[in-house]
């Protein structure tokens, strides 16, 4: 009985000293919870970086057998991270801070509101075959990829061959990833979304073309490692298409994802101030002006003659020589914009070669006329030039910016200077050519409006390729369909970007507008050079950012702050 007493006594001793012990933990975690959230709690600028530097390595997910781990549960293991993050975020007092600063603080507003959309909405990971494309040949001419891409990607354009031993370790890193990824993909993919499951199983067949022509390379095929892990990822990704193909028979649901959750997108996280109902009106308005104005430009030149296009490797290069030449020329001297040593050589990075009449797409016919409106619209490889030349100060701006976000800015930007230079006397020489920039903006604004239908679940993918082919003037979309199924087939994977081209373009006129009266109402000079350094020196973010940046205005984003 003594003995059964004294045991009783040290259970009691022993449960109080656990109780108390486990509230101190408890005490200890909350603390440590408060003073996490609290941290952010400053008016201190280098107290948003930080945030963004945590965001940034939250964003990147944990690994699931070396992969990239998109499966349900952890999503929905990591929400109370993602809310901490979020909270840290509307804790920063941004009181009396500068335009800049505060135009930072929207940046990691709009990343973090990518996040849960991509949660709740979009699910690439679950409706989008095409999202778990490993194997990237070359580099975008935005900031990132195009579209929903996994966090695992090869990048064979980043390599150079032969590879070192370094390079070579890297590589058999990367592609390790790609089969567990693909396994993950079964389990992921349970979406019914059938233009998106269709089209994306042409993504993982290329992939595996893409992986054999590298295995072929002569500086590979004789590495028995290297060559064993290609094999590997191949054959992985041969079984995902085939499981992909087995699958498509039950996919019948729809791909976009209504005119609400695309408004909602488009406000909160590509900070663009518009509706889906502003979009169609502003694309049809544009695609309206595009086709009067090549038919004027037509009738102005009736009696030139026409253009004619290289018909000879010879003469195409000859033409892209020249039409580089004229291009950083005319920026040049005309002072339209600083011209920094790394333009030239990025613009001729990319000047094309000759394609055979029978075999160009809509970009390549007019190419082969004049090069100078799409080297225009290489106004991107500018930008790249400058990330890699010149990263921007602020952190938050220095490399891409998430979920596309980017796209009005960049696609903007590369479609206004198509009709801003002609404007500003590109084609003096060659009235011509004037048509091909309509024309360049009339397919733009088809194909968006297409996108904005399919998103409404209005069309299908394939219907809204029609608009984009039947609304192009001369037929130049009908030459051939690859170009018109990436097109459509993207701009359903990401929502926004197919109008990004041209509401993007609307958004930079707009901010071109304003800064001209500003500047106009102060009795300075309007300066065109100054107006694109400084829309270069603000950074690749959204055209809404940039405008009140640049003014000091922010009326137009009463919409999205309000």
């Amino acid at each position: 009985m003594k003995t059964t007493t004294i045991i009783l006594s040290f259970l009691v001793i022993f449960l109080l000293s656990c109780q108390t012990e486990t509230k101190e933990k408890s005490v200890e975690t909350t603390k440590e919870t408060v003073t996490s959230i609290q941290d952010y709690t400053s008016k201190d600028y280098s107290t948003l970086v930080t945030l963004f530097k945590e965001w940034r390595t939250f964003e990147n997910p944990p690994l699931l057998d070396g992969a990239p781990d998109y499966t349900a549960e952890t999503f929905e293991k990591r929400v109370p991270k993602f809310k901490e993050l979020q909270s840290g975020l509307q804790s920063i007092d941004t009181t009396n801070w500068s335009i800049e600063h505060q135009v930072d603080w929207m940046i990691v507003w709009a990343e973090m509101n990518g996040y849960d959309f991509n949660h709740r909405i979009l699910q690439p990971w679950a409706r989008d075959p095409a999202f778990y494309k490993s194997v990237w040949s070359s580099r975008s001419d935005v900031p990132a990829h195009e579209g929903p891409t996994h966090h695992g990607t090869t990048e064979l354009w980043t390599y150079t061959f032969p590879l070192s031993t370094k390079e070579r370790d890297r590589l058999l890193n990367d592609l390790k990833i790609i089969t567990p990824l693909n396994k993950q993909a079964k389990k992921n993919l349970t979406g019914n979304a059938r233009d998106l499951w269709i089209t994306g199983i042409r993504d993982i067949q290329y992939q595996s073309v893409v992986l054999t022509n590298l295995k072929k390379q002569a500086t590979i095929k004789e590495d028995t490692a290297l060559v064993s892990m290609i094999d590997e990822a191949i054959a992985s990704t041969n079984d995902l298409v085939s499981w992909l193909q087995n699958q498509s028979k039950s996919k019948t649901g729809p791909s976009g994802i209504g005119k609400d959750n695309y408004t909602w997108y488009l406000q909160n996280v590509h900070l663009v101030p518009l509706t889906w109902d502003d979009e169609v009106m502003i694309l049809k308005r544009e695609l309206a002006r595009a086709w009067t104005s090549l038919k004027l430009e037509e009738h102005r030149n009736r009696k030139l003659p026409k253009l004619m296009d290289a018909n000879s490797p010879e003469a195409y290069n000859k033409m892209a020589d020249e039409a580089a030449n004229s291009l950083i020329t005319f920026l040049d001297q005309e002072e339209i914009v600083t011209v920094k040593p790394y333009f030239d050589p990025a613009l001729r990075e990319h000047l094309g070669a000759f394609i055979p009449k029978e075999k160009r797409n809509f970009f390549t016919i007019g190419e082969h006329y004049d090069p100078r409106p799409l080297y225009s619209h290489f106004y991107h490889w500018f930008e790249l030039a400058r990330m890699d030349n010149e990263p921007h100060k602020s952190e938050i701006r220095k490399g891409p910016l998430l979920y596309n976000i980017f796209d009005s800015r960049n696609e903007g930007t590369a479609t206004a200077v198509e009709e801003l230079f002609m404007q500003a006397g590109l084609y003096d020489d060659s009235p011509r050519t004037k048509e091909i920039v309509y024309i360049m903006i009339a397919q733009r604004a088809a194909r968006g409006l297409g996108s904005l239908y399919a998103h409404a679940n209005e069309m299908t993918m394939e219907e809204a390729g029609g608009i984009h082919s039947e609304y192009t003037p001369r037929g130049w979309m009908k030459t051939e369909k690859e170009l018109l199924i990436f097109e459509q087939h993207l701009y359903l994977r990401q929502p926004g970007y197919g109008t990004s081209y041209i509401t993007g373009k609307y958004l930079l006129e707009n901010a071109f507008a304003d800064y001209a009266r500003i500047q106009e109402s102060q009795n300075k000079p309007f300066i065109l050079k100054d107006f694109f350094d400084s829309l270069n020196s603000i950074g690749n973010i959204p055209v809404s950012l940039t405008h009140w940046q640049m003014t000091g205005s922010k009326n137009h984003l009463e919409i999205i702050t309000d």
